[in-house]
């Protein structure tokens, strides 16, 4: 195994123990109970006195069963062990991964408010802000996701209240210097937000000044296309508050059974990245040899954007990269060549079991900089399936393209 192999899944090895162990209570009743908790469906919670339900005042944001919309036990399983995969004190769980990106721009953001969002950023996201908050009267600015320290303080006013990440960028990959973002953000009194959904247990939010951590479970904790379901970490009581009062009031929660079915899938998430990491990164590296690849935006290679700072603050990465043709290919020909591959789904989403490409030219929307790529590109999610297997699918599919 080659170094670079072993580094981009040291990371999955290494929480494997973790992921096992945690989300579930560490001492065992005499009589005895099941390695996997089981499943608590309801709505209304019952007390045995009007006294023991008037003390459960508090109970709400301690992750305790009260009623049923403000979480179950096996809810609140599941965010205890994210809290600890992400290095956080407190998790709320919610309905999906756009909800979960939602949910703190509006408990943390309001009328006034100034919101800077890289143009990289997860396209629901930009819709969200372009559209709800908006109309909540909350103005965002958009930067370059490799912008420089002084390009990002251009940017801040005195209004700025949040400024967001997503490393890597969604489709482009561009990994962002966060603790710089961080610096820039809290000498402003701001908060710095991150989607670190492809990062999941590699890249420790808190540790590089991260206030909120957002994730979308339905990709790797989850691990099976099965489930949407998101989550949202923070550090900071106060943080907590304010986050849990908005997720009470606008009604947020999760489904008992996604939330099973999530924990269900951690417990397999290290042995499956490692996996996928070390697959991902040996096709991202025999894509680089062929001649109709232009590019590939993978951060664990020296050429990505940002690459430096996935090296800097990453213990691992994923099986999700991006790939760039020449430019005399056109996209009606990748598409064909999408088309022909029998190994690769079609299909939105990533992070399970399966191997998945998706087109992503005339998909990638950029107000900064050149306006994004016009060239074909489509983007890989590498499963489980055998390495050679896939590159012999990939091989049929560039052999067809003529340039």
């Amino acid at each position: 195994m080659s170094d670079l192999e072993k580094q981009v899944s040291a990371g999955w090895s290494r929480m494997a123990s973790m992921l096992v162990r945690e989300g579930r209570p560490h001492e065992l009743p005499e009589s005895g109970t099941f390695v996997n908790a089981p499943v608590s469906r309801g709505s209304t919670v019952l007390f045995p006195s009007l006294e023991a339900m008037n003390r459960t005042d508090g109970r709400s944001h301690a992750h305790k069963v009260v009623y049923g919309a403000m979480g179950s036990p096996i809810q609140h399983q599941l965010e205890e062990m994210l809290s600890r995969l992400e290095g956080g004190t407190h998790t709320q769980v919610v309905g999906s991964g756009l909800a979960a990106c939602a949910l703190p721009l509006l408990a943390f953001l309001g009328c006034g408010d100034h919101l800077l969002l890289p143009d990289s950023v997860y396209g629901p996201t930009r819709r969200f802000a372009g559209t709800m908050l908006q109309r909540m009267g909350v103005t965002t600015t958009y930067y370059p996701p490799t912008a420089s320290r002084d390009e990002v303080l251009a940017l801040m006013r005195p209004e700025t209240k949040v400024l967001f990440a997503e490393s890597p960028g969604s489709h482009t990959f561009e990994v962002q210097d966060v603790p710089m973002l961080a610096g820039i953000a809290h000498e402003a009194g701001a908060l710095l937000m991150l989607d670190n959904t492809w990062g999941i247990g590699v890249f420790q939010p808190f540790t590089h000044g991260v206030d909120v951590s957002i994730q979308a479970l339905s990709k790797y904790p989850a691990g099976h296309s099965d489930v949407i379901m998101g989550s949202v970490t923070v550090n900071d009581e106060a943080h907590w508050k304010t986050l849990r009062d908005a997720a009470i009031q606008l009604g947020l929660c999760a489904g008992p059974d996604d939330c099973w079915l999530t924990l269900r899938g951690l417990r397999t998430m290290g042995v499956r990245l490692a996996h996928q990491s070390r697959s991902a990164l040996e096709i991202a590296q025999w894509l680089k040899t062929r001649p109709e690849v232009a590019r590939v935006l993978h951060p664990a290679l020296e050429d990505c954007p940002g690459h430096e700072f996935w090296k800097r603050d990453f213990t691992g990465a994923c099986g999700l990269f991006g790939v760039e043709l020449q430019p005399e290919i056109s996209v009606e020909a990748a598409e064909r060549m999408i088309d022909g591959l029998s190994l690769f789904g079609i299909g939105a989403s990533w992070g399970g079991y399966e191997s998945l490409v998706l087109p992503t030219t005339g998909h990638i929307r950029r107000v900064t900089g050149d306006g994004g790529p016009t060239s074909a590109i489509f983007r890989l999610h590498i499963g489980l399936e055998d390495v050679e297997d896939l590159k012999t699918d990939l091989a049929r599919g560039l052999d067809s393209l003529q340039f």
